[in-house]
C-alpha cells in the first residue's frame, strides 16, 4: 500500500512525462550491495540533469565496449555508442531512483533461467536443470580465482538489472496505454469510410515566388515564433584541398616493366663462382610456390577454381590457357599481374541435386524420422522411378519428399569439387554424365541423385605486383601540399582562387558537429574536426593534415554556436514557408464568398473529382497528400460544400458528392486491440525520447576524444 501511495503522490510528474497512466513498482535487493555508479572523481565527461558522469567511469565503460566491438568499429563509433548508453542509463536511473523502482534477486535469477547461462552444464544439476545455488557458487569462485570472468559477470549483472528495471518501468507505462471499443470503431471508420468529392484547387504555384518580398527581419521574426524548429548545435564549416598519394604514370610503367622482366629467364654473374648463372623466370620455374614467395605480392593459390571464381574481366582468356601457358602482364585493380595455367581438371566441379530419405538410426537423422531402413530404401526406389519419368519435375519431388536440409531449394546442392561429398555420393557424381539420375546409399540414408551440370576447374598461379607511388612521387606530393599551405596562409588571394590557379579542387563540408568523425571525401578524420572546434581556431585559419593516402590542406570557413539559427542560416528553410503563408493569405483574401463555379472561373482552374478517399489514405490524384482536405470531407454530409481550405499544395473548396460508410461490425475489439498494440509498441521509444528531450545534458566528450 505504501508503494501505491508513493506513486499516487507523483501522478503529476508522470503525467508531464507521458501524458497518461501510472507507473512504478518497487523491488529491492540484488546480488551485490554496492551501487552501480563509480565514485565521481576527476574530470567529468557529461552532466545529466545535474548528475556528473566522470571521465574515469566513462573510460571504463569504453574499454569494455571496445573489447566487445566488431573489428571494423572505429574508436569514435564506440565512444558514441557508449555515450548513448550512458545517457539512456543515467536518465532512466534518475526516474527509477525518484520513483523507488528496484530489482530483487529472484528477478535476476528468473532472467538467468531463460538466458544462455541456463544452458551451460557448469550451472546445471544432475537432472540438467539450471541450479541457482551452483551459479552463486560459480560467481564466488570467479571472484576468488578468475578476476577477468568476475568483472565480465559484474558488467552482465549490471546490464541484466538495467534491462529488468526498464522492463518494469515501461511495462507499467504500457499498462496505462489502451484503446476503447469506440476508439477502435473510429479507427475502423477512418480507414474504411470512403468519400467522393468534387473540388477546385488554386495551387500556390499560381503566384510567382518573385512577387513575394521577404525581408531579413521577416525571417528573424519567423524564427522567433518557431524557436523549437530552429535550434542548432555547435557546428563548423570547412573547405579543403585533398592531395591524394597515388602512383604516377611513371610509377605504373615501372611496376609493369618489373613484372615483365620476371616472366623469362635472366643471366646473372656470380662473383663467387666467376661464372654466369641462369635465374629461372616465371615461365620456366620448377618451384612456383618458392618463386611467388620471393617475387610476388600474392602467394600461390593451390585451390582449383571454376570460371566464375576468376577475375571477371579476364576469366574467358584465363580459361582458354593451356597448361604452362602465360597471360599478361595485365592490370587488375591496383595490381599488374601475369597468370600461368598450372593444371586443369575437366569436369572437375559437379552441380547436383538430391532427395535424401533417412531412416531411424542413420547418421544425423531427424528425430522425427521413424521409418526403418527397409522402408526408407523402398521409398527411395519409388522416388527414383518417379524421377526418371519423362514428365518428372525433380525440384518438386525433392521439395515434397527429401529429409535433407536442401529440400526447400528443391534438393539443389550447388557446385562441389571432388572429395567434398561422402565417397559413395562423390563417386556417383563424378563417374556419371550430366542428366544421369540414380540412387546410392550412404551413412546418412538413401540418396536419389540428379547430375545437373559439370564444369572445368583450373589451378592458376599469379605473379602480382601492387602499383604503389614511388618515393619520388610521395616526396613531390608532400612538396606540393606544403607549398599550397604556405601560399594560402600568406597570400592575399582567397583559398579558392589560389586553388583554382593551381588546378586543385576545393571541396566544402558544412555543419560538422563536435563529435563527428567521418568527413565526405576524406573518411575518418577526427583530428581535423578537433582542430575546427579548438578555442583558438578562427574563421579563415588554414592547416595541413597528414592523412591516410595523402594530405589535406583545410580552411575553417564558418562557426555556428549553440542556440537559434541566424536569419542567414535559416533562410533556405524559412523562405518557402513564409512565401507559402503569404500566398495562402492572398488567395484566401481574393476569393472570399465565392461559389465553387466562380472560384474555378475566376482563377482559371478546372473543377475536378476524386473518388474513394479515406482519412487514413488522404491522397488526392493530381494534388498529392492533403490530410486537411480529406479530413474536412469526413466531417461533411453528402451535398455539403465547404468554405476555403488551406491545404499542402494550394487552397481548396470541396463538395462531398458521395459518402460510403463501411459496414458496421458487431464488435470492434480487433481494431481496439490493434490500436492498443500499436500504442504500446511506441511506449519505450517515445517515453525515453520525451525524457531525453526535456533533460539538461551537458556534453563534454569533445574535450577528451
Amino acid at each position: 500500500m505504501a508503494i501505491l501511495e508513493k506513486i499516487r503522490k507523483r501522478t503529476t510528474v508522470l503525467i508531464l512525462i507521458i501524458g497518461l497512466a501510472l507507473f512504478a513498482f518497487v523491488i529491492s535487493g540484488v546480488f551485490t550491495s554496492t551501487g552501480f555508479g563509480g565514485e565521481k572523481i576527476g574530470s567529468t565527461v557529461a552532466e545529466i540533469n545535474g548528475d556528473e558522469i566522470s571521465i574515469d567511469e566513462f573510460r571504463q565503460n569504453l574499454e569494455i565496449a571496445t573489447r566487445n566491438a566488431p573489428p571494423s568499429s572505429s574508436t569514435m563509433q564506440t565512444v558514441n555508442q557508449v555515450w548513448e548508453q550512458q545517457v539512456r542509463s543515467s536518465i532512466l536511473e534518475q526516474q527509477f531512483e525518484d520513483l523507488g523502482v528496484d530489482i530483487e534477486q529472484d528477478q535476476i535469477i528468473n532472467f538467468l533461467r531463460t538466458s544462455g547461462y541456463a544452458q551451460s552444464p557448469e550451472f546445471q544439476n544432475q537432472s540438467g536443470v539450471f541450479d541457482e545455488n551452483m551459479f552463486r557458487d560459480a560467481v564466488a569462485s570467479w571472484k576468488a580465482t578468475n578476476p577477468l570472468r568476475y568483472d565480465s559477470w559484474l558488467q552482465t549483472e549490471k546490464a541484466i538489472i538495467q534491462m529488468a528495471k526498464e522492463q518494469t518501468y515501461f511495462n507499467l507505462v504500457k499498462a496505462g496505454v489502451g484503446a476503447t471499443l469506440k476508439e477502435g470503431e473510429m479507427d475502423y471508420k477512418l480507414a474504411n469510410d470512403k468519400m467522393d468529392i468534387k473540388y477546385v484547387r488554386i495551387p500556390f504555384t499560381s503566384i510567382p515566388d518573385s512577387s513575394i518580398v521577404v525581408s531579413k527581419s521577416d525571417i528573424s521574426a519567423y524564427i522567433q515564433a518557431h524557436k523549437e524548429d530552429f535550434k542548432q548545435e555547435k557546428a563548423r564549416d570547412i573547405q579543403f584541398v585533398y592531395f591524394e598519394e597515388k602512383p604516377s604514370a611513371e610509377d605504373e610503367k615501372a611496376v609493369e616493366d618489373e613484372i615483365a622482366k620476371l616472366m623469362d629467364d635472366t643471366i646473372e654473374y656470380n662473383a663467387q663462382n666467376d661464372q654466369n648463372d641462369t635465374l629461372r623466370g616465371f615461365r620456366n620455374t620448377k618451384n612456383i610456390t618458392d618463386f611467388l614467395d620471393r617475387n610476388s605480392d600474392v602467394k600461390f593459390d593451390t585451390i582449383y577454381r571454376a570460371k566464375k571464381e576468376l577475375p571477371s574481366n579476364f576469366a574467358d582468356t584465363l580459361m582458354t590457357l593451356k597448361v604452362g601457358e602465360l597471360f599478361g602482364p595485365y592490370r587488375d585493380g591496383d595490381f599488374f599481374k601475369v597468370s600461368k595455367m598450372v593444371n586443369r581438371k575437366p569436369n572437375g566441379s559437379v552441380k547436383a541435386s538430391h532427395i535424401l530419405i533417412q531412416y531411424e538410426g542413420a547418421e544425423r537423422a531427424n528425430p522425427d524420422v521413424k521409418r526403418t531402413k527397409e522402408e526408407a530404401e523402398k521409398k527411395a526406389k519409388e522416388l527414383l522411378r518417379d524421377a526418371k519419368k519423362k514428365d518428372a519435375v525433380f525440384v518438386e519431388l525433392a521439395r515434397d519428399n527429401s529429409d535433407g536440409p536442401s529440400a526447400p531449394n528443391g534438393g539443389d546442392l550447388g557446385y562441389f569439387q571432388e572429395g567434398r561429398m561422402v565417397p559413395e555420393f562423390n563417386d556417383f557424381a563424378f563417374e556419371n554424365s550430366v542428366g544421369t539420375i540414380g540412387m546410392v546409399e550412404t551413412d546418412f540414408g538413401f540418396h536419389v541423385i540428379k547430375i545437373d551440370d559439370k564444369e572445368d576447374v583450373v589451378q592458376i598461379a599469379t605473379l602480382a605486383r601492387e602499383i604503389q607511388p614511388s618515393e619520388e612521387t610521395s616526396n613531390g606530393l608532400f612538396t606540393d601540399a606544403t607549398k599550397f599551405e604556405m601560399e594560402s596562409t600568406s597570400s592575399e588571394k582567397s583559398f579558392s582562387d589560389l586553388a583554382k590557379e593551381n588546378n586543385y579542387v576545393v571541396r566544402p563540408v558544412n555543419k560538422i558537429k563536435a563529435m563527428d568523425e567521418n568527413l565526405p571525401g576524406l573518411g575518418a578524420q577526427r583530428s581535423i574536426v578537433q582542430w575546427a572546434f579548438k578555442g583558438d581556431s578562427e574563421i579563415g585559419d588554414i592547416k595541413r593534415f597528414d592523412i591516410n593516402g595523402g594530405y589535406a590542406v583545410v580552411q575553417l570557413t564558418a562557426k555556428y554556436e549553440e542556440g537559434l539559427m541566424s536569419a542567414d542560416e535559416a533562410s533556405a528553410t524559412v523562405l518557402p514557408k513564409i512565401r507559402k503563408e503569404r500566398k495562402a493569405a492572398q488567395i484566401l483574401e481574393a476569393n472570399k464568398g465565392k461559389t465553387m463555379e466562380d472560384l474555378a472561373k475566376d482563377n482559371n482552374v478546372a473543377v475536378s473529382t476524386a473518388s474513394a478517399l479515406a482519412v487514413k489514405s488522404p491522397t488526392i490524384p493530381g494534388a498529392g497528400s492533403e490530410p486537411k482536405v480529406v479530413g474536412r470531407a469526413f466531417t461533411m454530409k453528402e451535398g455539403d460544400t465547404s468554405g476555403l481550405i488551406e491545404g499542402n499544395s494550394g487552397i481548396f473548396m470541396i463538395t462531398l458528392t458521395k459518402k460510403t460508410e463501411a459496414p458496421k461490425l458487431d464488435n470492434y475489439s480487433t481494431y481496439a486491440n490493434a490500436l492498443k498494440t500499436t500504442n504500446a509498441a511506441r511506449v519505450n521509444t517515445e517515453v525515453y525520447n520525451a525524457l531525453k528531450e526535456r533533460a539538461e545534458i551537458e556534453d563534454k566528450r569533445a574535450t577528451f576524444f
